[in-house]
């Protein structure tokens, strides 16, 4: 008798570790970089930014190759990738501006069209991917910009138990403490933001290791002001020296283009982030964690490359931040996910910004939520080992950027890529571009591909409708220059 009940207390428990494995869950790291550009890291071509992390979960993971922000911007890249809607279902079409400056009954600038009105806060009617992961027992902390909108709107009012650092301010009012951050107490004078912010989040990662979590680690790097430490500017500096290397500008539009990467600052700025990824990542892998945790790394939108200083280049692709063209929305995207990830694979699928909200999901077995996360597709097929999904891609930025771009909207069906420029007349408002032959986008081929042109026309059109979009309208005030 005893030999049976032995016998049998070993076999419940054996039922209970086996049902306490099956139901393990997998953490989550979202990394979300600000203004960092395609070709900033070396594994995507950079030659002089230094990224030895980033390079090496590249390597550990899936590298995508025709990613893309849902805007040429920052907030309404944030806003998709937590509803899991294309910017304009939330009304979020340009950067949050509190002072209102960028809204059409404010509108100062001498252009031929008004922008059209932009949406100040998320929200708070929007279920968000924190919401959704923590109505399935996750922890959830925020860390670093937010952006999403004034008090009442923050991380806290949208699902993150934690928020260290994220409110209404789009770039860091000093990247060296004293911060001047109402949702960040000061470090020691001097403290650098990066480092802070990631050994903050190391720090929620020790102390919640023995929970489910999700991390939304959204970096404030690269984002202007332009600023790095000393030592790290001048090894740059020596750097740049000793390859030679000299400024190269060309036009786009009536702008300056920078057309390569030389910039100590910015490079030192790329390094700090590739360091706070590493911070991150140690400390998954000190507590224990690397190997039970969805690491996902992109960024918002372009790299910054016609204005502000143009302190990177994008080339070979066109433009970059605030432009509808390849360097203001194709984005580096990382994703390694513990025995499903093969390590050092490469997809090119189109990805978008709304789909990390039902890819995420997915991936932790939780409900799809198809009435919210209403335009993202799931691509966890593609980190199981599909080679391909087919889709298409819409963008829609009826607003000027700070970059130069115009308001212009994009459908893109594989290779090709159509976009309506606003402010043209309807005969010349469209361009056309097969991107496996002409990925710089140097060739317009509207007027060769008619067909394919009036077809895609209709597409993009058709999907502004059922968008309900909004455009911008004739600006009462342009003067003709």
């Amino acid at each position: 008798m005893k030999f049976i009940t032995t016998v049998y207390f070993i076999f419940l428990s054996l039922n209970f570790l086996h049902a306490q494995k099956r139901e393990e869950k997998t953490n989550v790291v979202f990394i979300l970089a600000d203004d960092l550009g395609y070709m900033d890291l070396g594994c995507y071509g950079s030659s002089f930014y230094e990224t030895p992390n980033l390079d090496a979960l590249a390597k550990d993971g899936m590298r995508f190759t025709r990613a893309y922000a849902a805007a040429p911007v920052c907030s309404p890249t944030r806003a998709s990738i937590l509803t899991g809607k294309y910017p304009l279902r939330t009304g979020i079409t340009d950067y949050i501006n509190s002072n209102g400056s960028n809204q059409p009954e404010n509108w100062k600038r001498n252009t031929l069209l008004l922008p059209a009105p932009n949406v100040f806060n998320l929200s708070l009617d929007e279920l968000t991917l924190a919401e959704a992961v923590k109505r399935a027992g996750y922890k959830t902390f925020f860390a670093g910009k937010w952006h999403l909108g004034n008090a009442g709107s923050y991380p806290e009012d949208h699902g993150f138990e934690i928020n260290m650092g994220g409110y209404t301010a789009g770039q860091p009012a000093s990247y060296f403490s004293p911060y001047s951050n109402p949702r960040l107490k000061d470090g020691p004078k001097g403290e650098y933001l990066p480092e802070r912010l990631s050994n903050e989040t190391a720090n929620f990662i020790r102390q919640n290791k023995d929970v489910p979590f999700f991390i939304y680690h959204s970096m404030y790097l690269a984002h202007t002001p332009l600023r790095a430490k000393v030592e790290i500017i001048a090894k740059y500096e020596k750097k740049a020296k000793g390859l030679n290397l000299k400024d190269d500008f060309g036009t786009e539009g009536k702008y300056k283009v920078r057309l390569n990467q030389t910039l100590p600052v910015y490079a030192a700025m790329v390094e700090a982030l590739d360091d706070a990824v590493g911070t991150i990542i140690n400390s998954l892998k000190k507590n224990g964690l690397y190997e039970k945790t969805l690491i996902v790394f992109t960024s918002d939108n372009g790299g910054l490359s016609t204005s502000e200083g143009s302190p990177t280049s994008n080339v070979p692709l066109r433009a970059g931040k605030g432009w509808l063209y390849e360097g203001g929305i194709r984005e580096p995207l990382l994703v390694r996910l513990p025995g499903v990830t093969k390590a050092g694979s490469v997809n090119a699928s189109l990805i978008s910004s709304p789909d990390f909200y039902p890819t995420i999901l997915d991936a932790l077995r939780i409900p799809l939520i198809s009435s919210q996360h209403y335009d993202g597709r799931s691509f966890f097929s593609l980190l199981k080992g599909r080679t391909k999904m087919s889709r298409d891609l819409y963008w829609h930025y009826p607003q000027y950027g700070n970059q130069g771009g115009t308001p212009s909207s994009c459908i893109m069906k594989r290779d090709w890529k159509l976009i309506r420029w606003y402010e043209r007349p309807s005969d010349s408002a469209y361009e056309l571009y097969n991107l496996r032959d002409d990925v710089t986008e140097k060739h317009d081929v509207s007027k060769k591909f008619v067909s394919k042109t009036r077809k895609m026309r209709l597409e993009l059109d058709a999907f502004l409708k059922n968008a309900a979009a909004l455009y911008p309208q004739t600006n009462p005030r342009y003067k003709q220059e």
